[in-house]
């Protein structure tokens, strides 16, 4: 268990909120993370639980179901969970900043009213369908498509590495899909689609390296029709819209991140403490010392950079950079943790028994989801005037 040694930046409702998930995942998530990872299971029980712990509605006012907090609440949350797992960590994450935030933001009342409840209880999971296989990192290269159909809308395409797409209480999928021409640009708009919808099939799950009990399939929309009142935010919106949802992401992915290099830390300091070699703990030898300070030095300043995005952005200032900058820099260090620690575990490390091969698995794809490494590099660039 981490001791309280970072809680001296919280409010003392933020401190107790990081000690419950910190309990909840240790008591209840770790002894079962291992089991569901080698069957690529995902987790219902847990996301139960999670779910009466109210952590789904963090962000949400209560009127829309939610418990009244915040979005740093929410990163403090993923940080724990991501601790000792990082599957339950983005199924949380992706949830709530993916799938419910952009019908918070961008929806109208009566839209929050209709959608917003169950998944702020965690009773049902929403998923963020913009990658498409054709596109990566090139958000605007989107092709799916929707074409006005009486009083609603006809959509056709595909949607890539969908998170929480899937599940057996998935009940919406918000998309993007050009809608038109504006100024002889794509204009792209959003929409909710219910899930099942006619014309809407999701693929079995991906192989995945990581993440392996988190749900993540392509989406295959063919001429599925939506009602006009599932146009979400106003139309051509969408693209903009979504890349904003994308920026406060990046700031829960960088909490995710700090808890994988955080886990990898505490993991390893453990197992430096009861290896022992040529009669002594490991812990002992000034080269894993070395290994340790570094890890838990770069745990401190990644957690300090996610807490700065995100207090900007509770204060209403700008934090494009900011987040940019946190997602950079702590998903490198949840990588570079991931290898020192497996490097201190030696040939148990490499054994999926220990928790640090999961990590390490599960690290790589944070230099990769919600914006690569190199489009945060971009983002960070044009921050600083460079350019374009």
């Amino acid at each position: 268990m981490r001791s309280s040694r970072y809680d001296y930046f919280l409010d003392d409702h933020y401190a107790a909120l990081r000690s419950l998930v910190e309990e909840f995942a240790h008591d209840e998530v770790a002894p079962k993370a291992a089991a569901l990872d080698a069957a690529e299971e995902f987790p219902y029980e847990l996301v139960a639980q999670m779910a009466r712990l109210g952590l789904f509605g963090l962000p949400f006012p209560e009127e829309y179901g939610g418990s009244g907090g915040d979005y740093f609440a929410l990163c403090l949350a993923v940080e724990e969970l991501a601790r000792v797992d990082s599957s339950l960590a983005i199924t949380l994450e992706a949830a709530v900043s993916l799938g419910a935030m952009p019908i918070y933001r961008f929806g109208t009342e009566e839209q929050r009213r209709r959608w917003l409840p169950p998944l702020a209880r965690g009773e049902r999971l929403g998923a963020f369908g913009l990658t498409e296989p054709g596109g990566g990192s090139d958000a605007g290269a989107t092709a799916t498509r929707a074409v006005p159909d009486g009083d609603g809308w006809r959509i056709r395409g595909t949607k890539a590495f969908i998170t929480n797409a899937g599940t057996e209480i998935t009940s919406v999928i918000t998309v993007t899909a050009i809608t038109g021409q504006r100024d002889g640009e794509k204009e792209i708009s959003s929409f909710i689609v219910p899930v099942p919808s006619s014309g809407l099939t999701v693929s079995p799950p991906y192989s995945k390296v990581g993440w392996h009990a988190s749900d993540t399939r392509q989406v295959f929309l063919d001429d599925v029709y939506v009602p006009a009142d599932h146009l979400l935010g106003d139309r051509g919106r969408g693209y903009a819209n979504f890349l904003a949802i994308l920026d406060e992401g990046r700031i829960a992915i960088a909490a995710l991140a700090v808890g994988l290099a955080q886990g990898c830390l505490d993991e390893a300091l453990r197992y430096a403490g009861e290896r022992h070699a040529f009669g002594r703990p490991i812990g002992a030898f000034q080269a894993i010392q070395f290994k340790l300070a570094d890890m838990a030095a770069r745990v401190h300043t990644a957690r300090l950079a996610y807490y700065d995005a995100a207090r900007r952005m509770l204060a209403g200032k700008p934090f494009k950079d900011q987040a940019a900058i946190a997602k950079l820099y702590a998903s490198d260090v949840a990588v570079c943790n991931a290898r020192d620690a497996t490097q201190i575990f030696g040939g148990a490390g490499f054994i999926n028994e220990t928790p640090v091969a999961r990590f390490w698995r599960d690290a790589k794809i944070l230099e990769i989801g919600e914006g690569t490494s190199e489009v945060q590099r971009m983002v960070i660039a044009r921050g600083l005037g460079l350019p374009t």
